[in-house]
C-alpha cells in the first residue's frame, strides 16, 4: 500500500493545543462492527463494556525529557532524552547548529554536565554527572516534552494533564494519549461493574511522531520502544478470551505491547524486550478485540494500526464523520471506539 492511501484533510482548527477543561469530558465516537456511527461522551464508557471484559492500560509515566543549555564551548543546544540506559547514562536526540562529537561537554540549566560519548544511530549517548540519576535530573531540570503539532510551550497544568492517572514508571517521552481520558471514577464505575483492569509498559519514544517519508510504506523503518507484559496481565487476558469476553487495549501503546508479546507463537507471553512492530493493513490481531484510542495524524503509522484493525475504508468513514462532526484531533483531542474487522484491508 501507498501512503497517499492513508492521507486525510484535517482542518488546522481541529487540532486541540489544549486537553478538555475537565478529564474525561471529551467526545467519543463508537465506530464497532456492522452498527452506525455514534455520537457520545467519553463518560458513557462503561455502556459500552461488558463485566467479564478486560480493559489494558499502558502506565508508563512521561518523563520531563527535554534539557536545554549549552557545549562547553559555547552554542545553545536542546536535548531530549529518549531513553535511560542506567543511573547516569541515556541516549537523547540533540539540536545544534552542529552536532557535538565524542568527549564534547555540555551544559544544561541548573549547572547539569554531561559528556557525549558516543553516537547510537540518530542517538547521542550521555553520561550525566554530579551524583544524581538521570531522572532525578528530568524531574528537577527537566521540561515536559509536548507533541510537536501543539504549538505552545508546556505549562504547569500540562504537567498532570498530560500523564494519566495511572502512570506509574518513568520512561516515555510521549503520553499514552487514549488514556488521558480516564478518571479515577471512571476506574471505579467500571470495576463496579464487573470490567477487569489490566495493565502493560510501553515506553512511547518520539519516534511516534516520526513521519512515513517513502511512499511504498512496506519500506518504512519503524522505531523501537522498550515494552514489558506482565504475568499478571496474561491471566487477565487468557481468563476474558475462557469466558468469551473481549480484550480492550486502551491506546495504540498498548495495543502494539500486546501484539508484540504475541508475536512468536501467536498466544500472549509475559516478558519485556523492544518492539518495532509495524502494523498495517492485513496485519493478523491475535489479542485484542476493541480498541479505545485519539484520533491520528494523516499519513501516519497510528492510522495505518487503526486501518489494519478496522478497515481502511471503515477508518476513512470514521475520519470523514469526526472532521464533519468537528472532533478534536490528536493528543489532547477526542476519542473513538473501535471493533475488530477480521482480514479486512
Amino acid at each position: 500500500m501507498h501512503i497517499s492511501d492513508f492521507d486525510f484533510e484535517l482542518p488546522e482548527a481541529l487540532i486541540a493545543q489544549y486537553p478538555p477543561a475537565v478529564r474525561g469530558s471529551s467526545r467519543l465516537l463508537a465506530a464497532l462492527p456492522n452498527a452506525p456511527l455514534r455520537d457520545e461522551v467519553f463518560s458513557a464508557l462503561p455502556d459500552w463494556v461488558a463485566a467479564g471484559d478486560v480493559l489494558v492500560f499502558n502506565n508508563t509515566k512521561v518523563m520531563k525529557a527535554r534539557l536545554f543549555g549549552q557545549k562547553a564551548s559555547g552554542g545553545k543546544i536542546e536535548a531530549l532524552v529518549e531513553r535511560v540506559l542506567d543511573a547516569d547514562t541515556a541516549l537523547a536526540h540533540i539540536r545544534s547548529s552542529k552536532s557535538p562529537k565524542p568527549g564534547t561537554r555540555l551544559v544544561f540549566e541548573g549547572g547539569v554536565e554531561a559528556v557525549m560519548l558516543e553516537r547510537a544511530g540518530e542517538l547521542f549517548c550521555l553520561r550525566f554527572e554530579g551524583g544524581q540519576t538521570v531522572y532525578e535530573i528530568l524531574a528537577q531540570n527537566g521540561h515536559l516534552p509536548l507533541p510537536p503539532y501543539i504549538e505552545r510551550s508546556a505549562d504547569d497544568s500540562d504537567d498532570s494533564r498530560y500523564q494519566t492517572v495511572y502512570a506509574k514508571h518513568q520512561g516515555a517521552v510521549a503520553a499514552p494519549t487514549a488514556g488521558l481520558h480516564f478518571t479515577d471514577d471512571l476506574l471505579a464505575q467500571l470495576q463496579a461493574k464487573g470490567v477487569h483492569c489490566a495493565e502493560v509498559t510501553l515506553h512511547v519514544g518520539a519516534g511516534t511522531f516520526q513521519p512515513v517519508r517513502v511512499e511504498n510504506i512496506a519500506e518504512h523503518q519503524m522505531h523501537s520502544e522498550w515494552f514489558e507484559v506482565p504475568d499478571a496481565t496474561v491471566a487477565a487476558v487468557e481468563a476474558a478470551q475462557q469466558r468469551g469476553n473481549k480484550v480492550w487495549a486502551v491506546g495504540t501503546t498498548s495495543m502494539r505491547a500486546l501484539e508484540s508479546a504475541a508475536r512468536e507463537t501467536g498466544r500472549l507471553k509475559a516478558g519485556c524486550g523492544d518492539t518495532d512492530i509495524f502494523i498495517t493493513p492485513g496485519y493478523r490481531f491475535r489479542v485484542v478485540d476493541r480498541l479505545i484510542t485519539n484520533f491520528h495524524l494523516p499519513k501516519s503509522t497510528l492510522l495505518m494500526l487503526v486501518s489494519a484493525f478496522s478497515g481502511t475504508a471503515h477508518i476513512q468513514a470514521v475520519y470523514r464523520h469526526a472532521v464533519a462532526q468537528q472532533y478534536r484531533f490528536f493528543s489532547y483531542g477526542d476519542a473513538m471506539l473501535l471493533g475488530r474487522f477480521d482480514h479486512s484491508i
